[in-house]
């Protein structure tokens, strides 16, 4: 089948489409024939050479998708061939066909095309894993969020929004910020030019944000603590800006503050299973009334994938970028 190879590690001029092994279905596993995947920085990660799939799976890229059940295994007993589906991947996704674990894989929300489906389940299972599963949050809360204008950013704010809390983004633009706005966000920083702590201060009469959800890492570790409300919880997902910072204790014994630190990927397959059948429970409703949408910046054909990798790293986009097979 067809798929996207990296001819080692580094830009994406790396990448190219080419021929690997069809995937086989174990018992409790369902093929897909993919309509699209999604480019996530994990992928950039990977094809530098920084990110390393967890064992056993596929070192084709491609974390999420959306596409029709081709073969199903001999104890599957959900699926059947022809059902329009999602599926949160370990890997595998830039490829015609992929399989992954019964319980991985998702219905197409109803009122959702089939290929902008593809920009679902790697952010919708992110955040409300994070967000809500593990941070807690609650209607009436800040929750502040990095990276506002991202496919991660834009679900959460969504999400946040829809379940009655307060949202605070940043952002590098004011463009990308009245996007934002647009999401329901309605404390704005442009961290080109703000303090997102000295703001989001302010807007919450001093009190600081209940949940941060951040992806930068080292770089906002100290910054972060200091945004935080008394009992609020730090959600580390991302390290765009580094892996190490000094972490002053004292301040955050003094807000009962908790700093935790999630992956989705590399999480055992039971965990998984559970976020996905919560995030089918209670986000997948808000996706079909259209409380919630997904955020769909570009559709690439599958070879113009260099492209597609170009536009994440630079930045520009709003929301997801999509190849289609």
């Amino acid at each position: 089948m067809r798929a996207v190879v990296c001819d080692g590690s580094g830009d994406a001029e790396v990448l190219r489409v080419g021929t690997v092994e069809d995937p086989v279905a174990g018992p409790r596993d369902v093929i897909i024939d993919v309509a699209a995947s999604a480019v996530n920085r994990a992928d950039l990660l990977q094809r530098e050479g920084r990110y390393p799939p967890p064992r056993g799976a596929s070192h084709t890229l491609g974390l999420e998708c959306s596409g029709t059940v081709a073969a199903v295994g001999t104890d599957v007993t959900r699926w059947s061939v022809g059902d329009t589906v999602v599926a949160l991947l370990s890997g595998g996704g830039y490829a015609e066909r992929v399989v992954v674990p019964e319980a991985h894989v998702l219905p197409v929300p109803a009122g959702v095309e089939l290929v902008t489906a593809a920009a679902l389940p790697e952010v919708t299972a992110t955040v409300w894993s994070n967000v809500f599963m593990v941070a807690g949050l609650r209607p009436d809360e800040c929750l502040l969020v990095h990276g506002g204008s991202s496919g991660i950013g834009t679900m959460a704010t969504q999400l946040a929004v829809a379940l009655g809390a307060r949202v605070a983004v940043t952002a590098g633009s004011d463009a990308k910020l009245e996007r934002c706005r647009e999401l329901g966000a309605s404390i704005l920083v442009n961290y080109r030019q703000d303090d997102f702590v000295a703001r989001v201060r302010e807007a919450t009469g001093g009190a600081g944000a209940d949940v941060i959800l951040d992806n930068m890492g080292a770089a906002y570790l100290g910054r972060n603590v200091d945004a935080l409300a008394d009992n609020g919880r730090l959600v580390v997902i991302g390290m765009q800006g580094g892996t190490r910072a000094e972490l002053d204790l004292a301040t955050l014994l003094g807000k009962r503050g908790a700093v935790l630190a999630t992956s989705l990927r590399g999480r055992p397959a039971a965990e998984k299973t559970a976020i996905v059948a919560s995030v089918e429970e209670h986000v997948w409703p808000l996706v079909a009334d259209g409380t919630v949408r997904p955020i769909v910046s570009q559709v690439f054909p599958l070879a113009d994938v260099r492209d597609a990798h170009r536009l994440v790293e630079a930045s520009t986009h709003v929301g997801k970028v999509l190849l289609r097979m």
